[in-house]
């Protein structure tokens, strides 16, 4: 019996070591739940959506307790405003840096976001690429394609989307570096010619970058600029376009930080800074993979090689001298985008004016 007592008692030790709880200031105690609010940015949808389960079930396991998410998904730049206006998110997974300095500047992100994981807080990478016609039947091989007279482009709106932005640079960039046929390297004034020819051509601009492949998919215009993840994905589903890397395009560096102000709110820093964590993991990895995006894990980039082509000429936001620059610079009051999309509507108003009435 007292051996009997001895062992129940050892049992129930060892039960409340493995439901050790959360050590993080605020954090609650075993047992019981905790709730987590992701904002992100729409594109990685899927893969989060097999993801949470996963790190659910290792968060049990080691402490006992339920978590549970809310996940909001929209427009990067929408979520970033979104957050900084009220939306309580405990995680931010946005599609580019520049949403989350947002946070960062409205003070609600405290810590060095970028000095957590193994690649400055980039948790995903993917390029941009187009989405065309089964057989491509418009010929769309590279950036100069898409200014051919009648072409209907689609691209997201970079007021709302991070991956619109991510579009601008990639087309801009392809220009300035002399990979565009017809528009000479370091010619600022031509590469800006080449992207208002390119918008004049643009037929819908949604808010998010889901949203734009939804209407490609809903058999809206000839191609969309997009993620090459957004065109793996939809393939995956059944889609029968076609994905169309251009030869020189822009590296897409996804970011993820927890939301120091929600947290310690919410007293969910524990398990909001243990999810960031597990983004990391060759599991959570891995499913980024499957689901079209380029991993940042060295071992898994590795195993999934063959699925992710490298791109003969591929360049990174610091192109640009880094966000902070880029942001102002093209998307800006007075930036190139700004001013080329103006200029973009106004010639295409005059060409309506001028078209004579069937």
């Amino acid at each position: 019996m007292r051996m009997s007592i001895l062992m129940r008692g050892v049992l129930l030790a060892g039960l409340l070591a493995a439901c050790a709880p959360p050590s993080a200031p605020g954090a609650a105690g075993a047992g019981g739940a905790v709730r987590l609010i992701l904002g992100a940015y729409t594109t990685p949808r899927e893969a989060y959506s097999q993801i949470i389960p996963l790190f659910a079930e290792q968060w049990k396991s080691r402490t006992c307790q339920t978590v549970t998410f809310e996940e909001s998904y929209q427009g990067s730049g929408a979520q970033s405003r979104a957050i900084v206006e009220g939306f309580e998110a405990d995680v931010a997974a946005l599609s580019l840096q520049a949403d989350i300095d947002r946070i960062v500047q409205a003070g609600l992100i405290t810590h060095d976001w970028q000095a957590v994981g193994p690649s400055r807080g980039m948790v995903s990478t993917s390029v941009v690429a187009f989405a065309v016609r089964a057989g491509n039947p418009k010929n769309i091989r590279d950036w100069a394609d898409l200014a051919q007279p009648g072409l209907e482009v689609l691209t997201p709106n970079p007021k709302t989307s991070g991956g619109a932005q991510w579009n601008i640079l990639a087309l801009c960039g392809a220009a300035l570096r002399g990979q565009v046929a017809g528009v000479p390297r370091d010619d600022p004034a031509a590469a800006t010619a080449f992207l208002i020819a390119v918008l004049e051509n643009v037929t819908v601009m949604d808010k998010a970058a889901r949203d734009s492949m939804v209407n490609f998919e809903k058999g809206v215009g000839d191609v969309a600029i997009t993620y090459e993840n957004e065109v793996r994905v939809g393939q995956q589903a059944g889609q029968t376009y076609e994905l169309v890397i251009p030869k020189s395009t822009l590296l897409i560096e996804n970011p993820v930080a927890v939301v120091d102000a929600s947290v310690d709110k919410h007293g969910t820093r524990a398990a909001a800074e243990a999810f960031v964590q597990f983004l990391y993991t060759p599991e959570a990895q891995m499913i980024f993979a499957q689901h079209g995006l380029r991993s940042v894990d060295p071992t898994v980039a590795q195993a999934t090689a063959a699925q992710y082509p490298p791109v003969a000429d591929l360049f990174t936001i610091e192109f640009f001298g880094g966000w902070d620059k880029a942001t102002p610079d093209y998307f800006g009051e007075a930036g190139v985008y700004t001013r080329a999309a103006a200029q973009a509507q106004a010639d295409l108003s005059v060409t309506k004016t001028a078209s004579p009435n069937p």
